[in-house]
């Protein structure tokens, strides 16, 4: 149930405070339940999914109470046999057929397909596309996808027809912020140390020397030029401090 999640780097621990996520698939698809230690009692507190308030990217642990807890065990629910897997996001549909050498998958739409199978494409994707954190430094993704209203979304796409998107189940759009990024000339900028890497414009990178007060200022100017250009706010990912 977690194969779309490969290749994530992090802890397990971490995972539920941001609500990881990626090809269509979040944490919280599988997740039972998770033991915190309360930093000023010591004492553990069981947090189900709806104390943990998930949301995009978000959990109770990332506002309310930040800092408050230390996550110290994470229980998934995984699953043993096939089952419907997802592969509606077209970079892992694309990649399992050029994995099968060319055969049709449709396992979002019902067919039968191999947990390892999407589980090998994300890693052969993610591999292609995201710098190695012990290489290059980097957060992974450091914006989130927006989520705007249909209307939004709609004079948008008069303007650019080609603009990936991802209908929401209540109505409202995700739009890919790689793509507004890179539309707005970010992508393999490169300044004093630091940048934007140049496969997946979602990804700062610090390419030695550059500082946090660098890649916070970076930051900024590709929000200020997405608004810009788009009318639309990038929020980070990442818990800056």
């Amino acid at each position: 149930g977690l194969e779309n999640l490969a290749l994530i780097p992090g802890t397990v621990g971490a995972a539920p405070m941001q609500n990881i996520g990626a090809y269509g698939v979040e944490q919280e698809r599988c997740f039972v339940e998770l033991q915190a230690m309360e930093r000023s009692t010591r004492e553990i507190h069981t947090f189900d999914r709806t104390t943990c308030e998930f949301g995009y990217r978000e959990s109770v642990f990332k506002n309310t109470l930040r800092d408050r807890y230390v996550i110290v065990s994470v229980t998934y629910r995984l699953a043993k046999a096939p089952h419907q897997v997802n592969v509606t996001y077209r970079d892992v549909d694309e990649e399992m057929a050029r994995g099968r050498e060319g055969e049709k998958v449709e396992g979002s739409k019902g067919e039968t397909v191999e947990i390892r199978d999407v589980y090998e494409a994300v890693v052969r994707i993610r591999t292609r596309k995201l710098p190695d954190p012990a290489v290059i430094g980097n957060a992974g993704s450091f914006f989130k996808n927006p989520v705007v209203s249909a209307e939004t979304y709609a004079a948008m796409a008069a303007d650019h027809v080609e603009m990936p998107h991802y209908p929401q189940a209540d109505g409202s759009v995700k739009l890919a912020a790689a793509w507004l990024i890179d539309q707005c000339g970010w992508k393999g900028h490169r300044e004093d140390g630091i940048g934007v890497h140049d496969r997946q414009a979602l990804v700062l990178v610090n390419h030695g020397g550059a500082t946090g007060a660098d890649l916070i200022d970076l930051a900024r100017r590709i929000q200020r030029s997405v608004k810009d250009r788009f009318g639309v706010d990038l929020t980070p990912e990442v818990n800056v401090w």
